[in-house]
């Protein structure tokens, strides 16, 4: 079986980010990862919208709580996938379609094995989880029954981020974004549905979800079944290979630690929230769903400069992906700009989407109007440790994150919960942490630069 590289924008989709105008490459690249990870978010969101409205406000505050145990037990093979995307990307950069072509079947067929564990992980965590964040008795039952549901589908959304990761991996932005469309619609129509129509409740939120992200899953795969590129899929070649297996861990795990560990330190901050009641549970759910919404431009641009670095260094060209990084930069801190404004303007309406409560309203305009002019800090942090992972350095990424999103953050909001405990200082978490991370790997980065110590 042989494949070819000849042309600079496959007509699958795939697109060389190794030559031409960097600005345009990482744009047109974000573009579709960006509309893309908008409709992604609509499937909690819409969850938010739909039980806010039209059950409780202690359904809204169970379904934002559970954001965390999610991301903890999801961020570590979110990491993985990093990894592998890595791997791709250079191999893609450097034109070798026999690693390409091993690499993409390795990928799978771990998240097959590994999709088991995560399902079992999440089932019998979850309940763990919810008591050490010191869950409220009333959100407790429907949180829950919510985390059972989402865990026992989780499979079709690891299969689908896997899949995605591949073509993002070789600079196709845009099919992704096709199926998070249909996805995003079908979450919507079935939320309805199912709460308004069947009156399930938090339950019919989550079966919305697993749904669509099992719909997801089997157009992803099937997209990549017919492919006839190097990153084609055979079902009778998946094998897990050794070396590259361990080329995707060296780089994902850090990345995985760091999420799940991270993640997982939410759980403590959520137990802090919760101590304030479930109107300002539910407040910072409204937060947290628009606060996500915002930072996806960033995010968006921060997962481009992986692959273009990776592509980039594949090839051999230092310089360019360095241009790439400083161009990326740029566009993230001026998107980051362009979006506060009309956020901080717009909060109490933006804020009433999701409940119409007078107390949850005034919480959760609180908490955007303090953490939104800290965004820019967030950029810098984005956009060095994606870069440095694109590079094949997730290790450094890794130490920075844990130590201010983890260490710094619980050194100080234990000491600030025994000083002042109010809302506004526990907020605050955040963004100090979001400002020492970016301090910390702006200098990282301009002194030892994309340069690895081992080869991918």
């Amino acid at each position: 079986m042989s494949f070819s590289f000849s042309q600079k924008k496959h007509s699958s989709g795939a697109r060389l980010m190794t030559e031409g105008n960097i600005a345009k490459q990482l744009i047109l690249f974000a573009l579709p990862l960006l509309v893309g990870n908008l409709f992604q978010q609509l499937y909690n969101t819409v969850d938010s919208i739909v039980v806010g409205n039209y059950v409780s406000k202690t359904a809204l505050a169970a379904v934002g709580s559970t954001d965390c145990i999610i991301n903890t037990i999801i961020g570590f093979f979110s990491g993985l996938s990093t990894g592998a995307g890595v791997v791709i990307s250079h191999n893609f950069g450097s034109r070798d379609d026999k690693a390409l072509h091993c690499t993409v079947h390795t990928t799978i067929a771990l998240t097959l094995v590994l999709a088991v564990f995560f399902t079992i992980a999440g089932l019998f965590l979850s309940p763990f989880f919810l008591r050490l964040m010191d869950t409220p008795e009333d959100v407790l039952p429907e949180s829950s029954r919510y985390l059972t549901i989402y865990f026992a589908g989780v499979s079709g959304l690891m299969l689908y981020n896997m899949g995605a990761g591949i073509l993002r991996a070789v600079g196709d932005s845009t099919r992704p974004l096709y199926i998070l469309i249909v996805c995003a619609i079908t979450n919507i129509i079935l939320d309805l549905v199912f709460v308004i129509v069947f009156h399930m409740g938090v339950s019919g939120v989550a079966y919305a979800t697993i749904i669509s992200q099992w719909i997801s899953a089997i157009l992803v795969l099937s997209i990549l079944t017919k492919e006839t590129n190097a990153y084609k899929l055979v079902w009778k070649d998946l094998r897990i290979d050794k070396a590259t297996t361990l080329s995707i861990l060296r780089i994902g795990f850090p990345a995985g630690l760091q999420m799940a560990v991270t993640s997982f330190s939410n759980v403590f901050v959520q137990s802090y929230i919760n101590h304030f009641g479930s109107s300002c549970m539910a407040g910072w759910t409204t937060y947290g769903k628009l606060d996500k919404f915002c930072l996806l431009p960033i995010q968006s641009v921060g997962l481009s400069v992986t692959t273009f670095v990776g592509q980039n260094l594949g090839a051999g060209n230092m310089n360019r992906a360095k241009k790439g990084t400083t161009t990326a930069l740029i566009i993230a801190i001026g998107t980051a700009i362009i979006l506060m404004f009309p956020v901080l303007l717009f909060s109490p309406t933006l804020t009433s989407l999701f409940t119409q409560d007078e107390e949850v309203l005034a919480f959760g305009v609180r908490f955007i109007r303090l953490m939104m002019p800290f965004y820019i800090a967030i950029c810098f942090n984005q956009i060095y440790a994606n870069a440095l992972r694109g590079a094949g350095n997730s290790t450094a990424p890794m130490v920075i994150m844990m130590g201010s999103f983890i260490v710094f953050r619980q050194i100080y909001l234990f000491i600030i919960s025994k000083c002042f405990n109010t809302i506004t200082s526990v907020a605050l978490g955040y963004p100090f942490g979001w400002i020492l991370c970016s301090v910390l790997l702006f200098i990282y980065y301009h002194k030892v630069g994309l340069h690895s110590k081992k080869q991918i």
